[in-house]
């Protein structure tokens, strides 16, 4: 309710570009793709910013944006998608030490991917996203303890880090 109400704010307030993507819902945790203009999404993070301020009374703990990308040429999804995510208890690609945040980022992007290229090839058959979800591609979402070490890696900025960043000057060096 909270991501709907959300996103029906920013649509009604600021008239901008449509919104599109998926949300996952995992029993411990929450995976967002927006697909959306450059200042719709700065919104929508600007709105989590001030969420995660509140502290522990907060509706969402740990909240941290992966990757901001501009200038996509398509979109993954169509429409704004909502589906319940029950992994299998193993999963194959879980991470390991050895691996870097960059490359669990990369893998949850390629799994994003085919997921919604399965999504993008039944929509068509009025199937509910669900349905589509846990029937046709359980082996493509992104595990709950991957998500988990995004939230705990240090790489991975907060809201409120990202639009720091996100605002603050460049200065690059002189003498480059």
């Amino acid at each position: 309710g909270y991501h709907r109400g959300l996103i029906e704010n920013v649509l009604e307030d600021h008239s901008r570009e449509q919104v599109s993507g998926l949300l996952l819902l995992y029993s411990s945790c929450i995976f967002h793709v927006v697909e959306s203009c450059s200042s719709t999404i700065h919104l929508i993070i600007q709105d989590l910013a001030s969420l995660q301020n509140q502290g522990h009374s907060a509706l969402f703990q740990e909240i941290k944006v992966l990757v901001v990308a501009h200038n996509i040429p398509t979109r993954l999804f169509s429409d704004w998608h909502v589906a319940t995510a029950t992994p299998p208890v193993t999963h194959p690609r879980a991470p390991t030490p050895a691996q870097s945040t960059a490359e669990v980022v990369a893998e949850c992007l390629a799994l994003l991917l085919q997921l919604a290229h399965c999504i993008q090839n039944f929509e068509d058959d009025s199937k509910d996203i669900n349905e589509i979800v846990r029937t046709l591609a359980p082996e493509l979402l992104i595990p709950a303890e991957t998500i988990n070490s995004l939230c705990n890696a240090e790489e991975c900025a907060s809201p409120e880090d990202f639009l720091r960043i996100y605002l603050s000057p460049s200065q690059p060096v002189l003498d480059s």
